[in-house]
């Protein structure tokens, strides 16, 4: 399975504990879904630099395996006029997902799957 990937919810891996999220239309609600979801400190500063530092941390997870779907993803990031900037989001999410794969120490894993749409696909198969 590749860790971005649009997906049916059927096929999410039983394994991981699955955290399911209505698909933000703007990067503002994405910062703040992601931050009360997954229970970001209060010093997250709403924007792509605290968000990859938060998310490449967790440690204040206890789950191990995460799965976040996003639902209705044809949605997802509507709003954003600037399309370079969702690549940006979405790359680093890639990373993230790719980089807790070999944390040994952390041992902890996310993929990140988005409800069947149009947008989806042809969001996730640009590369900058």
């Amino acid at each position: 399975m590749k860790n971005l990937s649009v997906i049916n919810p059927t096929e999410i891996p039983t394994d991981f504990d699955l955290i399911e999220m209505e698909s933000p239309t703007t990067l503002r609600e994405f910062y703040e879904l992601i931050a009360k979801t997954l229970e970001f400190p209060d010093y997250f500063g709403f924007n792509l630099d605290s968000f990859d530092e938060m998310i490449n941390d967790l440690s204040w997870m206890e789950n191990e395996k995460l799965f976040l779907y996003f639902k209705n993803s044809e949605n997802f990031l509507k709003n954003e006029r600037n399309e370079t900037k969702i690549q940006t989001l979405l790359d680093l999410l890639e990373a993230t997902c790719e980089e807790w794969k070999w944390e040994e120490e952390e041992g902890k894993e996310i993929l990140i799957g988005f409800s069947p749409s149009e947008r989806m696909e042809r969001l996730l198969s640009i590369e900058l």
